[in-house]
């Protein structure tokens, strides 16, 4: 800086009774003249070259006429707010090219509103006025004489009237005279709505013809398909590629109707949601040249592609093991002319042990499936079109999923369902799926199951091994999810029920159909399902000002199997049957607990070391050691979950590369449980005396690179509490933090009891989209 030159570094208000105004006035310092963010200052200072802004934000320098605009910024908003005589001067102190900037106001009284009055020459919108009135306006008699309540206030009726047919009404028939008696400091306003010029009413518009036009993809024109529907839409396809009910199921203005701007809004909205159209300009309208207040209205629309396909890929890396995701989404948008929407998605997920090459495959996770998406309900009985909220969809999906796990085992599903989701209100939305018919085969390698019988571990060898078929119901219920990009304050909620195997127990009962070796009834030859599993995710969003917020959640889930999924005998023992492989519920990963990779956390205090038996030597391995290389990432499961979060986000830098780039503190806290004792495994089972001490947590922070489209999310999260440890061994980032980053006793030790497998106090997440 020069000589001449100082950085603005504090600002101070003084004389300003209100808290909340004190806080607001700062506001009205210009922009330059407000204090830098010391993170976005440094970040020009480390990126931006030659006085480019294109990375930060550059210092903000102090100067006497900006310092002098904001002073009468500040004295208008006092004035606004009802301190009509208010005063403000400004003082500037500058030390070592630091400046700070005081406010000091003198309020004077505070002025109130005496009475109220209206002067409205047509009847009807008068009494429109009067009707609405005690819903909208916060001008009362009383109260604080405050501008931007009058413009509140007008802003609410002129929606008011653009919902009822008024079309050709502006804000500026409506008007406000203020009379100030400055003695008394009161103010009596008088609120004035004029009729336009030579009309003795303001005029009210009705819905005529709609002419509704479909240019191609590129927006170019052409020969059309060309139809009168009714004697209100007209319909003039360019693409051929859509039927006209696509279209004019979502208009909601009908001949004959009132005007309506939210309809007007709606309709772009919902057309706009069909996710087949890339430009949806709201409708324009059009007065008839007659007397008859008519309105003809035309919807122009650029369809997006038909097809297109989109290539996703991830490289995992850990401990020194790796492998990479591989995804791959075909999308066709309009099938059948409807605007049905068909996804065929492939994703294939390889896991590699340290040698890299094809045999040292550890896992891999091959899905193919195909969704085909309806925007209306599909059913044998007739629904409504329920847009209103939203565009309800039904979604007919089938799903081919191959898991291989090296050494154990080779298990296939398929799954398929019909699912309906609709919106009841803009905060509440239901998801139904009434019919969801799954297939599961699992084959173990021999040797693994003899080693699996040898150590009576049938448990495994139910969850993984068997063919069950699952028919089950499921309801999805979400509040405010509408919400969740904001910054307000508000409460999220999705709760979840899925229950299957009671229509199918219902009739194998009533058919008397046999029994398997392990007593279960079934059908074709093959057992079902039978449970019920509950599933929560509560958050409460708190705003901290500006783009800060705090977010605490909570992820609670039970699954309880009963029926023919109960009680199962394996020779002479008897064990309470799990759930179904798939429903079981893992802990670990980006998005619950994340200083856990997925599925190796829990369940309770389960410790693999002590669970599998003293480890081998390289040279004379252990049958606990290969039964624990065959069961990882399988081993970890449960029927119960409880994890909860609590995150604090913030936003760094405005400009960041073209992001803008925020930043995330969090804690997470949380385990999955059993719901039996496990044997060889103490204090896997849920118990409320086993909570606390099987509970896990970590801490970390991330940073979220904010591109509008999408956000690409890193985060870094250490382990606080390990619950596969005793007393007060479990708290590992106190006790052994000089080993954080090295190798020392602690980690030497847990690798010769774990078979060679190293402890990672840190994990690294790399996402897409925030982590809840």
């Amino acid at each position: 800086m020069k000589d001449n030159q100082a950085l603005v570094r504090k600002i101070t208000i003084k004389g300003v009774s209100n808290k909340d105004f004190a806080v607001a006035a700062v506001n009205y310092v210009d922009k330059e003249q407000q204090p830098n963010n010391v993170i976005n200052l440094q970040f020009y200072y480390l990126f931006s070259k030659n006085g480019k802004r294109d990375i930060g934000e550059a210092p903000h320098l102090l100067d006497s006429n900006l310092v002098e605009f904001s002073r009468t910024q500040i004295e208008k908003f006092l004035q606004s707010k009802g301190y009509l005589k208010a005063k403000v001067a400004d003082t500037i102190r500058v030390k070592k090219k630091r400046a700070e900037l005081i406010f000091s106001a003198v309020e004077g009284p505070l002025f109130k509103i005496r009475k109220i009055q209206d002067s409205i020459a047509d009847k009807k919108v008068r009494s429109l006025y009067q009707v609405n009135r005690p819903r909208f306006s916060h001008v009362q008699p009383g109260g604080r004489f405050d501008t931007d309540s009058l413009a509140y206030d007008r802003d609410e009726f002129f929606q008011v009237m653009k919902r009822n047919g008024y079309f050709d009404f502006y804000r500026q028939y409506i008007n406000y005279t203020c009379d100030t008696n400055f003695r008394s400091s009161v103010v009596d306003i008088k609120m004035i709505i004029a009729n336009p010029e030579g009309k003795s009413a303001h005029p009210v518009y009705r819905i005529n013809n709609t002419l509704i036009t479909i240019a191609r993809s590129d927006g170019s024109t052409g020969k059309a398909d060309t139809l009168q529907v009714d004697s209100q839409f007209r319909y003039v396809d360019f693409s051929h590629k859509f039927q006209p009910r696509t279209v004019i199921d979502y208009d909601f203005q009908r001949k004959g109707q009132l005007y309506d701007v939210d309809k007007q809004t709606l309709t772009t909205s919902r057309l706009s949601e069909l996710n087949i159209f890339r430009n949806v300009p709201n409708p324009a309208y059009t007065k008839l040249p007659d007397s008859t207040n008519r309105l003809n209205s035309k919807i122009d629309i650029i369809p997006l592609k038909q097809m297109s396909d989109r290539v996703e890929a991830e490289f995992l890396f850990n401990s020194g093991q790796f492998g990479y995701n591989l995804g791959n989404i075909f999308t066709d948008r309009d099938l059948f002319k409807n605007a049905a929407i068909l996804q065929v998605k492939l994703n294939w997920s390889v896991l590699f042990n340290r040698g890299g090459d094809q045999s040292g495959i550890e896992n891999q996770d091959l899905t193919v499936g195909a969704n085909l998406i309806y925007p209306r309900i599909i059913s044998p009985w007739h629904f409504p079109i329920l847009g209103k909220y939203g565009v309800p969809h039904t979604t007919f999906s089938t799903n081919y999923q191959l898991f291989y796990e090296q050494g154990l085992v080779e298990r296939t599903s398929f799954i398929n369902n019909i699912t309906y989701d609709f919106a009841e209100t803009a905060q509440k939305t239901h998801t139904v799926t009434p019919i969801d018919i799954e297939f599961s085969r699992g084959v173990i390698n021999p040797i693994a199951q003899a080693e699996l019988a040898s150590k009576n571990l049938f448990a495994y060898s139910y969850l993984i091994g068997r063919t069950v078929y699952v028919t089950a119901s499921q309801y999805t219920y979400q509040f405010n999810a509408n919400k969740l990009n904001s910054y307000s304050n508000f409460v999220y909620l999705r709760g979840s029920l899925d229950v299957g195997g009671n229509t199918m127990s219902l009739l194998t009962n009533i058919l008397k159909t046999p029994k398997d070796s392990l007593g279960s009834r079934t059908i074709f030859g093959h057992p079902f399902a039978q449970y019920a599993k509950v599933d929560a995710d509560f958050r409460v969003y708190h705003s901290l000002g500006g783009e800060r917020q705090l977010i605490f959640r909570i992820n609670p889930g039970i699954g309880v199997p009963y029926g023919n999924s109960h009680q199962l005998k394996f020779k002479d023992t008897t064990y309470i049957g799990g759930l179904v492989f798939e429903k079981n519920f893992y802990a670990g990963g980006a998005n619950d607990m994340r200083a856990w990779l997925p599925r190796t956390l829990g369940p309770g205090q389960f410790n693999r070391a002590l669970f599998y038996g003293p480890p081998g030597t390289l040279t004379a391995p252990s049958q606990g050691d290969d039964l624990r290389t065959r069961l990882k990432y399988l081993d970890q499961f449960g029927e119960i979950r409880i994890v909860s979060n609590l995150e604090y986000r913030y936003k760094l830098v405005d400009d960041f590369f073209g992001s803008v780039l925020r930043g995330a503190l969090f804690m997470d806290a949380g385990n999955i449980w059993r719901l039996q004792p496990q044997e060889g495994a103490p204090n896997v089972e849920f118990k409320l005396n086993n909570i606390l001490p099987a509970t896990a947590m970590d801490i970390g922070t991330g940073l979220r690179f904010d591109l509008a489209f999408f956000v690409f999310r890193f985060d870094v999260a250490f382990k606080v509490k390990d619950p596969q440890f005793s007393g007060s061994q479990q708290w590992v980032l106190f006790n052994h933090f000089d080993e954080l980053f090295y190798s020392g006793p602690f980690k030497r030790a847990y690798q010769v009891d774990n078979s060679g497998d190293t402890y990672n106090f840190m994990q690294l997440n790399f996402g897409i989209g925030m982590p809840f």
